[in-house]
């Protein structure tokens, strides 16, 4: 049999399984390190398949790594299963887990024939905006040995080569002086002012940066009562550029901002994080390629040009491992529109018959690209030379993994 139809009688028989897993995931969302459930499910779900899975990979305890097959080509299938607070799965995550594991089992079934390893990672915390799970696992060898990456995403619409830019998060902290507001607010130092004038001046930015960059954030903790003037207020803010490069110069533009607002207070000011950006997403042309025409033959269609492959969208840590290896991330309409991603709305759609689909799709046109890139000689010889083929064999286990 023809390896792309057998790999799709294989996931045929795991299609229900694993669109009712895309939905339990749904229906209990867990924040960024803390998908215990998720993390569990999956990997039960691939142990059953036949996979070893070795839980808690690289310190990292809702981090797996499944692995079928002995080929030489190393090939990554990334699984997202963390939610963002409050509206859950609003990004879809729920799909992007199911659809890796639709993929890798379909592409096991003829793995050994065609020559290929398939791993899945699972790779928790991609929405926490810095030092995402996959940034951890690259520092810490999860991706060694690996050839080539690919996820799906889900979106209102498909699109191959979205633009997805580098980001950079990080957390601010005021201290100033409590006092009373009415009596005595000269005896105080205000450090809600602090992030009012750090907010004024960021505003003042925005006419002087590129076009395609982005600031963006919130008060977490703006005071603890009128009557009380405020000693201690922070806020979490979101950076981004088309590139780490360009971000490192509007990092500290921004920071000034901070900085302006602690001096005019006299408000003490802290800031965290940031230390692990998430770059922009490098698509590889070859993986691009083979998953468009396996998505075409699914019936997905692609916009070649436009806004859609040209607008800044949102950051990923997927974008770190294209910068390490070759990879891609296809976003993969579930006819949502006008919801779009972080809108409850677009979390209603991820559970939905057209979001199914997409999981359906996704996956087998991940499935199938991966054979490809077995079957191709030359994709495959440029996949084997390139950066994972001197890394470590593939039988070996990341750093700090535990098998279970």
């Amino acid at each position: 049999m023809d390896p792309k139809a057998a790999a799709r009688e294989r996931f045929e028989g795991t299609r229900g399984a694993l669109i009712e897993l895309s939905h339990r995931i749904h229906a209990y969302p867990e924040l960024g390190f803390e998908e215990e459930r998720a993390c569990a499910w999956l990997c039960e779900s691939l142990a059953d398949a036949g996979f070893s899975v070795a839980r808690g990979i690289c310190d990292l305890p809702t981090a797996f790594h499944a692995r079928a097959g002995s080929g030489p080509l190393h090939v990554a299938i990334c699984a997202e299963y963390d939610s963002l607070p409050g509206i859950g799965h609003a990004c879809g995550h729920n799909v992007i887990a199911a659809a890796a594991l639709g993929a890798a089992m379909a592409a096991a079934a003829v793995a050994d024939d065609v020559g290929l390893t398939i791993s899945v990672l699972g790779t928790p915390a991609e929405e926490v905006g810095n030092a995402g799970g996959k940034i951890l696992l690259l520092e810490r060898g999860g991706f060694e040995g690996m050839h080539a990456a690919m996820m799906v995403h889900p979106a209102p619409f498909d699109v191959l080569r979205a633009k997805i830019i580098a980001a950079s998060m990080f957390d601010v902290r005021c201290t100033g002086k409590e006092s009373h507001a009415s009596a005595f607010p000269e005896l105080g130092i205000n450090a809600a002012d602090a992030l009012t004038i750090a907010q004024t001046a960021i505003g003042l930015l925005r006419q002087h940066i590129r076009a395609t960059d982005r600031i963006h954030g919130i008060v977490t903790q703006g005071g603890a009562a009128p009557n009380v003037v405020p000693a201690h207020t922070s806020a979490r803010y979101i950076i981004r550029s088309e590139t780490l490069e360009q971000l490192n110069e509007l990092r500290p533009r921004v920071h000034r901002c901070f900085e302006a607002g602690a001096l005019a207070s006299g408000a003490k000011l802290e800031i965290i994080g940031g230390d692990k950006p998430y770059a922009e997403m490098r698509h590889d042309e070859t993986l691009a390629a083979f998953f468009r025409s396996n998505a075409q033959a699914l019936g997905r269609t692609f916009p070649t040009s436009g806004e859609a492959e040209t607008r800044p969208t949102g950051s990923t840590d997927m974008g770190n491992v294209s910068l390490a290896i070759p990879a891609i991330h296809p976003m993969m309409g579930i006819n949502s529109w006008p919801a779009v991603n972080h809108q409850p709305e677009f979390a209603q759609h991820c559970a939905t018959a057209d979001a199914d689909r997409a999981l359906v799709e996704g996956a087998l046109a991940m499935a199938w690209t991966c054979i490809d890139l077995a079957t191709h000689e030359q994709a495959r010889r440029a996949l084997l030379a390139g950066p994972g083929g001197a890394a470590r064999p593939v039988g070996a286990t990341p750093s700090g993994s535990a098998a279970r």
